[in-house]
């Protein structure tokens, strides 16, 4: 791929993500003309006109991929006038990093077969532990057709790890809780660990999965379990943060060119 758009919903998660992507992508060579950013509110349904700027990006006859950080309702007008306009993953593929079984759900999917998503869990993860989870939330829904996805592994984890952190604490204070919680080792439902680090990002892996005709995710890629990384090292204004919430750094965004902590610290 030589031409990326960015397109995103206007707050700050997209904002930031898109600034670290342009920066990213021009370290790699990407010139600054064959990446376009764009921005449409929460709840953005008419997408017929921005699909169609994407259409036209992408014909300039250079592989061109859509990044997306499209957040919520807005990726179903989304994903259905990509298939209206025939936008196929052969053509312009996109990769959403907010678009999970959830948001599939009530979509035809077939259009759809082969854009990606990444994230760090999907429900097709071939484990004991997922198969179960899976079986437990079936359960307790009623309804075998309720689909699993990433933000509720990510819920599964983070109640374990403060479970662990409580125990371990003897109280659920939360500033003696902090104190307890980095190091804490909990499963995923990868079939691995996830470890709250010293930065309070937990190490996780990270999957591409690609959108099948049913609504599921086919992984395509997986790496092993990563440290989240707190400070993008490609901007320059965090490029020399750490975040260390240990005693006696207690900081969450340390400088290390001037030595000084410019939040929290003690």
């Amino acid at each position: 791929m030589k031409r990326f758009v960015l397109e995103g919903t206007d707050y700050v998660y997209p904002q930031t993500t898109n600034k670290i992507l342009k920066a990213y992508l021009m370290s790699k060579g990407v010139k600054e003309s064959d990446i376009m950013i764009n921005y449409t509110p929460f709840g953005f349904s008419d997408w017929q006109t921005e699909v169609s700027k994407i259409k036209a990006f992408g014909s300039a006859g250079v592989k061109t991929a859509v990044v997306s950080t499209i957040n919520g309702d807005a990726n179903v007008p989304f994903y259905k006038e990509l298939g209206n306009q025939g936008i196929k993953a052969e053509d312009i593929p996109v990769v959403a990093f907010s678009v999970g079984e959830e948001e599939l759900s009530g979509m035809d999917t077939k259009p759809l077969v082969g854009h990606l998503a990444a994230w760090n869990y999907f429900e097709s993860v071939d484990s004991p532990a997922n198969a179960e989870f899976i079986k437990e939330w079936h359960a307790f829904t009623k309804n075998d057709k309720r689909v699993t996805n990433d933000p509720m592994e990510a819920a599964y984890i983070g109640f374990n790890a403060w479970v662990k952190a409580v125990e371990a604490a003897g109280t659920t204070d939360t500033d003696k809780v902090l104190d307890t919680i980095i190091g804490v080792t909990v499963p995923n439902l990868s079939g691995g660990y996830a470890t709250v680090m010293p930065n309070h990002h937990i190490t996780k892996p990270v999957l591409i999965g690609e959108i099948q005709d049913d609504g599921q995710f086919q992984i395509v890629q997986q790496t092993p379990e990563v440290v989240g990384d707190e400070w993008s090292d490609f901007l320059p204004d965090s490029k020399n943060l750490i975040s260390d919430w240990r005693k006696p750094l207690n900081c969450g965004n340390f400088n290390v060119a001037t030595g000084k902590c410019g939040g929290k610290g003690s």
